[in-house]
């Protein structure tokens, strides 16, 4: 026996509040308790999601509950962790080596490099392997925090909007028909003048931050020479074989499956994710240790992730439900914005589908606008292609927003205060996104999205 599907129609607003309360606290206990936050944010994130499951459970039934939770966390939590691991785990074993200094020059060429890889190794590989010579090249200056800000913005978000092995939400409309380099043809344009208004943004403000430095010149003392060296590069022929899993689960159908309390596990995505640990596996015993010594490779990074997105995923399951009933759900009246006079609000698409990215999991929310949309790739990518881009936009730019917008994010948080950065909090970061992104995503709208 299984339980059945949870009806988002019967669920009210209050359903959300757990899914409030994890954000809240992720975005506050750091800043008032970073002590206790840092020793209890697991305990924290169980918390919230018990009282997310438990009242399901206790109101509709426990095998409701139970398949709710077990279709969440084997359907979509399993694949975007492991998806998330493995790139973690090989991309840290690539190792930068050279004597970068952390001028405007360099920053600016590393966030345009980070852009560039984030739409063919992915936003987490590319973060992973960027992430830590930046950190080394700016080291020894006052103000840093902006140059991590940004690459979140970058190598995190923006730049993983031209193909689904950039940004998980554009994967999901990969595995439901819209063809592989539509992205790329209807997304280059817009995403071409968002990287570089937000490059713009960067060099003036490093500009003026690395002015303000403090710079010590030692008499007699030449800068050491440059140096770059790249290891572990079979690293990146790991990379290679997580990016051909991915195609190869996307093509593959074997029309095989395994039923899990009702949740459908199709073999080819448990084949991929078998790969996917396997290939890991393989970077560790591959890639000499010393690799990751020198990248300051640790776990707890990849643990605080899959913990809080682990909570997250499960205080979300009420919300997704109420959004996937459409106009019958509490959310209808988010969702009536989208529709003008019958036809799709391409402007309402973009900014909520983007600001529900922000604090949702994007590749979710993608699919419930995708579905709203139509959910027909052939009419989604043919007359109304401009929808289309504009919840693909939508979905991939703005999670840049939050540090939980994207996964990311909130690993290279880690990764940086691990390395003594002051990054900004939770706020702080909104306060920077908000200035920087939300005066370039209106640009954007009156030249790519608006009629």
């Amino acid at each position: 026996m299984t339980g059945a599907p949870l009806d988002g129609t019967t669920l009210t607003w209050p359903w959300a509040l757990p899914f409030a309360g994890i954000l809240l606290t992720i975005a506050i206990a750091p800043l008032v308790a970073r002590r206790f936050w840092e020793h209890n944010y697991g305990k924290l994130a169980f918390v919230w999601a018990a009282l997310a499951i438990v009242p399901i459970a206790a109101l509709y039934d426990v095998p409701t509950a139970l398949a709710a939770l077990l279709h969440t966390m084997l359907l979509d939590y399993l694949s975007f962790i492991v998806l998330l691991f493995a790139l973690y785990v090989v991309a840290g074993g690539i190792l930068v080596t050279g004597n970068l200094r952390g001028t405007p020059l360099t920053n600016t060429a590393l966030l345009a490099l980070g852009t560039i890889m984030a739409s063919v190794v992915g936003t987490t590989g590319a973060a992973m392997i960027l992430i830590r010579p930046l950190l080394r090249a700016n080291a020894a200056r006052l103000h840093n925090a902006h140059v991590i800000v940004f690459f979140i913005f970058l190598a995190a978000n923006i730049g993983g909007s031209l193909t689904p092995l950039g940004n998980p939400p554009l994967f999901v409309g990969f595995l439901h028909g819209v063809d592989f380099f539509w992205t790329a043809r209807h997304l280059l344009a817009p995403t071409a003048v968002t990287a570089l208004l937000v490059l713009l943004v960067f060099v003036i403000v490093e500009s003026f931050l690395y002015l303000k430095d403090r710079r010590i010149s030692l008499v007699g003392e030449t800068q050491p020479p440059l140096h770059l060296r790249l290891r572990g590069g079979i690293n990146f022929l790991l990379i290679g074989a997580i990016v051909g899993a991915i195609l190869v689960s996307a093509t593959w159908q074997p029309d095989m499956h395994f039923d899990v309390y009702g949740t459908r596990l199709e073999l080819q995505n448990l084949s991929r994710d078998g790969f996917l640990v396997f290939v890991a596996v393989l970077s560790l015993a591959l890639t000499p240790n010393e690799h990751r010594e020198a990248n300051g490779f640790t776990w707890e990074p990849i643990a605080e992730v899959a913990i809080l997105f682990a909570g997250i995923f499960a205080c979300v399951i009420p919300v997704i439900a109420m959004l996937q009933a459409g106009r019958a759900g509490a959310f209808a009246w988010v969702l009536a914005a989208t529709s003008n006079n019958g036809m799709p609000n391409d402007v309402a698409y973009f900014w909520l589908a983007g600001m529900l990215s922000a604090v949702l999991d994007n590749a979710p929310t993608y699919l419930v606008f995708f579905e709203l949309a139509g959910g027909d790739p052939a009419t989604l990518m043919g007359p109304l292609a401009t929808t289309l881009a504009a919840i693909s936009m939508g979905a991939a730019y703005m999670g840049a927003l939050t540090y939980i917008g994207n996964a990311p994010n909130l690993m290279i948080y880690a990764i940086a205060c691990e390395r003594g950065v002051k990054m900004p909090s939770f706020l702080g970061f909104m306060l920077w996104s908000g200035a920087v992104l939300l005066p370039i995503f209106g640009l954007v709208t009156f030249l790519f999205v608006a009629p």
